[in-house]
């Protein structure tokens, strides 16, 4: 096993599902211009919502059924499969005669980026034991990593008069390189199987209270990370009359710097002490966007709210990885299901927030207001936790003890 390999071949399928979110939102404006069939002009930005709602409804769906049946699909295999999906994906929304077989390209595309999340959050906390939440932000790093790739590039690509279509397809070079990566190569069996882990005890796992609780506040995490940016180059764009994909990319360098420093951060507030504060400062962050007016605010207010969402994703997979390794792939693959789910659904409604309302701003307080629930209750587990003696990972043997 080539472990160094695998690792920046994992980096690189995350980094074209960002791609894929990035230049989706960039190309908004475009698509909706082109005059597409199917697009109707009154309910166009709630049409092109349902596009990435179907991305983050394939991803769900594609991870629920992939990762209680890793182990015998194999983690090579649906890496694979992921690759032939992100192919056909892109090509088929670029090629797209119609909204409809713009819809179902996406949702292929979907498919394909809900693989790569049920694949690669396992494989690194298998090659990785004893650092698992550092590990899993270094990893996660290269979303805002591939988002700051393909923010520039629409960003660029735009000025210089770039169609919408080949601002799309240059998510074709990064698929390319990670599928040359893990073709021929060996992965290592997951931590569960590792264990001796049985299948019987993975499923049992789902239906710890705590971690049916850790779900429900992921359904809230991940919108507040990811609605916002899907929306942000264009609603900054409205309301600070700027180029929003450069905030879309000044926070995505924040957040992949920071990322990288997470290791220290968990170790000395613990990850559940990070949740407390990510939710807090993300919602005082959406507030400040959802009330901009120039473009110096609009970056002060980024700065506030991507701080707060950069640890949240792989901070919640590493909570489960480490205080839930029973449950193995399944376990993490279902947090990546629900998060997107929740997601798809809270787009949609942003969207037609922004068709009904007519304002950009009610649709990030919307999302804002969400923060108070996980604030809670990540406030009261983290009192818990103290209470006993702090935050501590449970640990697997070879027994699966």
């Amino acid at each position: 096993m080539n472990q160094r390999r695998l690792f920046i071949a994992s980096c690189l399928s995350l980094v074209v599902t960002a791609m894929i979110f990035a230049l989706r939102g960039n190309v908004e404006d475009l698509v909706i211009a082109d005059n597409i069939s199917g697009f109707v002009a009154s309910e166009a930005r709630s049409q092109y919502g349902w596009i990435s709602t179907m991305a983050f409804f394939g991803f769900a769906a594609s991870i629920l059924v992939a990762s209680p049946m890793l182990d015998a699909l194999g983690m090579r295999n649906l890496l694979y499969l992921a690759f032939g999906l992100h192919i056909v994906g892109v090509i088929g929304f670029v090629t797209a005669p119609s909204y409809t077989v713009m819809t179902y390209s996406m949702l292929l595309a979907g498919f394909g980026n809900g693989l790569v999340e049920a694949v690669i959050n396992p494989l690194i906390a298998t090659m990785y034991p004893n650092e698992k939440t550092h590990k899993l932000n270094v990893l996660h790093a290269w979303w805002p990593g591939g988002l700051i790739i393909g923010g520039l590039l629409g960003y660029f690509m735009s000025q210089a008069g770039v169609g919408w279509k080949m601002q799309l397809g240059i998510i074709l070079i990064p698929t390319l390189a990670y599928g040359f990566l893990i073709f021929g190569q060996k992965f290592p069996l997951t931590e569960r199987m590792a264990a001796g882990i049985s299948t019987e005890e993975m499923f049992k796992t789902v239906a710890n209270p705590a971690f049916l609780l850790l779900m429900f506040c992921m359904m809230i995490t991940a919108s507040i990370e990811l609605a916002p940016g899907q929306m942000v180059a264009s609603v900054l764009g409205n309301l600070a009359k700027m180029s929003g994909i450069l905030i879309l990319v000044y926070g995505s360098a924040l957040m992949f710097v920071l990322r990288y420093f997470a290791g220290p951060i968990a170790h000395k507030i613990s990850p559940i002490g990070m949740m407390v504060a990510s939710v807090a400062i993300a919602s005082i962050g959406l507030f400040l966007l959802s009330n901009v007016q120039s473009a110096p605010g609009a970056y002060v207010a980024a700065t506030v709210f991507y701080v707060g969402v950069c640890f949240m994703w792989p901070t919640m997979l590493g909570i489960t990885s480490e205080r839930f390794p029973q449950g193995g792939a399944f376990t993490m693959g279902l947090m990546g299901f629900v998060g997107q789910f929740a997601l798809g659904l809270v787009i949609f409604y942003m969207g037609k927030v922004r068709d009904t309302v007519g304002g950009d701003g009610p649709s990030f307080r919307y999302v804002a207001m969400m923060a108070i629930v996980p604030f809670i209750i990540f406030l009261l587990w983290w009192l818990k936790d103290r209470a006993a003696g702090g935050y501590k990972a449970v640990q697997l043997n070879q027994s699966g003890d």
